[in-house]
C-alpha cells in the first residue's frame, strides 16, 4: 500500500493520503495572523480546498472535521463562513471546541479527513 505525503516537514506533513483517504493536518491562517475570525476561517478553508485538490478529492467528500477556536464567543462568526463553504448535503461529522492555539495571532484551527 502506498502512502503519499504532501508538504513534508521535519515535524509533520500537511496532508497524508492512504488507502483512499486524505488526512489533513490542522490548518491555521498563516497568511492572516491577527485577522478577524471570519478572515482566518476563510483563509483556512481556502488552504483546505488546495490540499484536498492536491490529494485528488474535494469538500463534498469530507468525512470528519475538527475545529478549534480560541474564544467560543466567536462560534457564530466562524460558523457563518463554514456554512457558506461546506458542501450542502455532504456535511461531515464535526466537533468544535475552545482551545488556546499555538500563538494568540491564530484564533481558528481546522483539521479534516476526506474520502478520495
Amino acid at each position: 500500500m502506498s502512502i503519499q505525503r504532501h508538504e513534508v516537514g521535519d515535524r509533520m506533513s500537511q496532508a497524508v493520503v492512504h488507502n483512499g483517504t486524505a488526512y489533513l493536518a490542522g490548518q491555521v491562517a498563516f497568511d492572516k495572523p491577527g485577522a478577524s475570525v471570519a478572515e482566518q476561517t476563510q483563509n483556512i478553508l481556502d488552504r483546505i480546498d488546495r490540499f484536498l485538490a492536491a490529494a485528488g478529492t474535494d469538500k463534498s467528500k469530507l468525512l470528519s472535521a475538527q475545529l478549534w477556536i480560541s474564544d467560543m464567543g466567536t462560534f457564530a462568526e466562524m460558523n457563518t463562513v463554514w456554512d457558506a463553504w461546506v458542501s450542502p448535503g455532504n456535511t461531515p461529522a464535526r466537533a468544535c471546541t475552545e482551545a488556546r492555539l499555538a500563538t494568540p495571532d491564530f484564533t481558528v484551527e481546522i483539521m479534516v479527513t476526506a474520502a478520495i
